[in-house]
């Protein structure tokens, strides 16, 4: 949903993917409810472990490898659910609504790096109430892969730069 404080992305249609930018206050509701979710034992984390695009890439680039590289040995749902615990607004890229699925809540994008290499999150987090999500809250990870690209500053809409951060410092 688009609010007078979200703003269009460049390039926001690329086949089924209508992309924006929300505000930094959107995100940081978004961020809330997802570790409000996260606290719920009755939260249900569905990982996309096997997905049809990745028959066309390069393995490094899928969400069986990376996990397997990243956090080997480890239960994937909680992986999954202690590192989307501490996912910030500087780490967010873009909200991505899928428009063949109208019904669906949209998912956010994030950034992050471990061991010196780019990954890239994808999720949607469905409340069946803000007030009671014990009753069913469902998180869906499409995405927790190496990027196929190096991220660059202006990925992250809301990332100070080293310029930004010395400048705040001199204050």
């Amino acid at each position: 949903m688009l609010t007078k404080d979200s703003k269009e992305c460049y390039n926001c249609e690329r086949g089924n993917e209508k992309k924006r930018i929300e505000s930094k206050f959107e995100v940081q509701s978004y961020l809330e409810n997802l570790k409000y979710a996260l606290k719920s034992s009755y939260v249900t984390i569905n990982f996309q472990k096997n997905r049809q695009v990745d028959e066309y890439r390069n393995r490094k680039y899928t969400n069986r490898y990376t996990m397997a590289q990243l956090f080997p040995d480890e239960d994937e749902v909680e992986v999954l659910k202690r590192e989307l615990a501490f996912l910030t607004v500087e780490e967010y890229i873009e909200t991505v609504k899928d428009t063949r699925f109208h019904k669906r809540s949209e998912m956010r994008a994030f950034g992050r790096q471990y061991s010196n290499e780019d990954v890239y999150i994808k999720i949607r987090v469905e409340l069946v109430s803000i007030e009671h999500a014990s009753g069913g809250s469902y998180i869906f990870v499409m995405s927790f892969h190496f990027s196929d690209r190096d991220f660059i500053e202006t990925d992250f809409p809301y990332r100070k730069s080293e310029v930004n951060k010395n400048e705040d410092n001199k204050k």
